[in-house]
């Protein structure tokens, strides 16, 4: 990864400026199973003696990674038997708040979607009973991770579809290391857009010794009708709450860092239907994974945004130089608002003057929406069970997003991995209104 605050002076003759880039890119990016690299200059960091412990991550006893966090989700428990790591994941009918004001009536796993994180390490054999307590037959998939083709979970085609009330038995090694997903492979169309999807963290045998803020995101599009509980699996397009690990902002958990820190963020799509280009501001990173594997040094690129395929997972790696509160959001419009409003007409520019007045003697409490823009609106009153244009509090006032938006918090000093509120904005150093002695300095004229 880049680091952003680092250029290559330019009166440097080209083969210098080649071998100071390429102990930059060294000394910013050991992978997984390379040794660790001494800390940049600018950073300062002190070797860790062992794992990141995480609040929120469910660190094991005997077990050496730094746990992934997934914020809302949890992480699946285990017990050892006999050498193998055994799991328990109920599929069954959840209750879930979006956001508040919004509770959904979904299907998922142990009681959460998207289901608990199911993390172990590169060569463990693990087994896994899954419970059906769904109205329907279901299966599970193990979606990138390589295994035996009876284990695959394609109902029909690699085992029969686990009947109502049934348990079935997964067991296989864990042959790579890597990020996967698990998911349905019976009645997808509907199982997967009701909520059934989770992620799967295979850590290297060799243990990583940076420090690692460690953290995954799934990302989720659903159609809920204004007022209703439940979402509508049949939906092909026009979905209207988009959601990381199944929370639409305001409600999302924003993902905290300490300056030096090595920051991963696993991005995790099942869909059901959109890819999404997820941005990072502040930063540049680097695509580091996907669910296929390692991506090549020689293949890395600096970028600020990257697409998340549907069945697809991306990982991204940057180092936390830059203080401050910084969005992470899909950059599709749409995918930042709450149950958007597709239908209504298109009324900008629009002269409405009494129009309110006049339909409200029909429809009591009409209001117009959107003749000069729609940011003022976040704040109107909304339907029972609904979070249309919901927005959420900032320090400056109203942050007129939604959906499939989070933020990624870095400070100098952390205590735990809690949010630790509003960035302090050092003097001079936040936009404000131009005086008028400023614009008549510069010439302008306003």
């Amino acid at each position: 990864m880049i680091n952003r605050r680092t250029m290559l002076a330019s009166g440097l003759a080209a083969s210098a400026a080649v071998l100071a880039r390429a102990k930059l890119v060294a000394a910013q990016h050991a992978g997984h199973g390379d040794p660790p690299p001494p800390a940049p200059t600018s950073h300062k960091v002190a070797a860790p003696v062992g794992p990141l412990k995480l609040t929120k991550g469910r660190a094991v006893a005997g077990e050496g990674y730094t746990p992934v966090v997934m914020p809302h989700v949890g992480t699946l428990p285990f017990e050892k038997k006999a050498g193998v790591k055994v799991f328990h994941l109920t599929a069954e009918p959840v209750k879930h708040v979006i956001a508040q004001g919004l509770e959904i009536e979904a299907w998922g796993y142990n009681g959460t979607t998207p289901g608990p994180l199911i993390e172990c390490v590169e060569g463990d054999r693990i087994r896994i009973y899954v419970t059906n307590k769904l109205p329907e037959a279901t299966s599970v998939h193990w979606h990138g991770v390589l295994l035996p083709n009876g284990m695959d979970g394609v109902a029909g085609l690699t085992q029969k579809a686990i009947p109502v009330g049934k348990t079935f038995k997964y067991e296989f090694t864990m042959r790579k290391a890597g990020t996967f997903m698990y998911h349905p492979h019976f009645d997808e169309m509907t199982q997967i857009a009701l909520g059934m999807v989770g992620m799967i963290v295979v850590h290297p045998r060799r243990r990583d010794g940076r420090r690692v803020r460690d953290y995954a995101l799934m990302a989720h599009e659903w159609m809920i009708p204004i007022g209703a509980k439940r979402p509508d699996p049949l939906a092909m397009s026009d979905f209207n709450v988009l959601t990381f690990n199944s929370k639409a902002f305001p409600a999302t958990e924003p993902l905290v860092a300490e300056r030096g820190d090595l920051v991963r963020i696993r991005l995790g799509n099942l869909g059901p239907m959109d890819s999404h280009p997820i941005h990072l501001h502040g930063y540049s990173f680097e695509v580091t994974e996907t669910d296929g594997g390692q991506v090549p040094r020689t293949a890395r690129r600096p970028e600020t945004t990257t697409i998340v395929p549907v069945g697809a997972v991306r990982v991204i790696e940057f180092v936390a130089d830059a203080e401050g509160d910084w969005a992470l959001h899909c950059h599709m419009t749409h995918h930042v608002m709450n149950q958007m409003g597709h239908d209504a007409p298109n009324l900008i520019g629009a002269n409405t003057q009494g129009l309110d007045a006049r339909v409200g003697r029909v429809v009591p409490g009409y209001m117009t929406m959107g003749a000069t823009g729609m940011g003022h609106m976040h704040k109107m009153q909304l339907p029972d069970n609904s979070i249309s244009m919901l927005g959420g509090d900032g320090p400056f006032g109203l942050i007129d997003m939604g959906g499939m938006f989070t933020i990624v918090k870095v400070r100098k000093k952390l205590s735990g991995d809690n949010d630790p509120g509003w960035f302090e904005h050092p003097a001079g150093t936040v936009a404000i209104e131009a005086t008028a002695d400023e614009l008549a300095r510069d010439g302008l004229k306003v």
